[in-house]
């Protein structure tokens, strides 16, 4: 991977090399930030159907249907507030980190 990072022109710049550094970062993210959503919806599928559906069917009660959306919404306001929560600290660290090294 280290190659990766390595010049084929002597006459890149530094910033040309930090662009690229940040471009790989940011599709690393977006990699990440997908399966941490595909692993809480499979999660919530999981959970929500073992707890909600009793007796699987061919179609779901009204009970089973209002199980499965109050279920469904609190694994979502929960995902929700320790998102913002993570990414509120990483934006602090982040400014720390740049105020040391002025």
């Amino acid at each position: 991977m280290s190659d990766f990072f390595k010049s084929s022109s002597p006459s890149s710049s530094p910033s040309d090399m930090t662009a690229k550094k940040e471009a790989v970062m940011n599709g690393v993210r977006s990699e990440i930030a997908l399966a941490s959503a595909q692993e809480l919806i499979n999660k919530t599928n999981e959970k929500c159907f073992a707890k909600c559906i009793t007796k699987p069917g061919t179609s779901l009660s009204s009970s089973e249907e209002t199980c499965l959306s109050r279920c469904l919404e609190r694994y979502l306001e929960t995902f929700n507030m320790i998102s913002k929560t993570y990414s509120a600290r990483l934006s602090r660290e982040r400014e720390q980190r740049q105020l040391n090294q002025i």
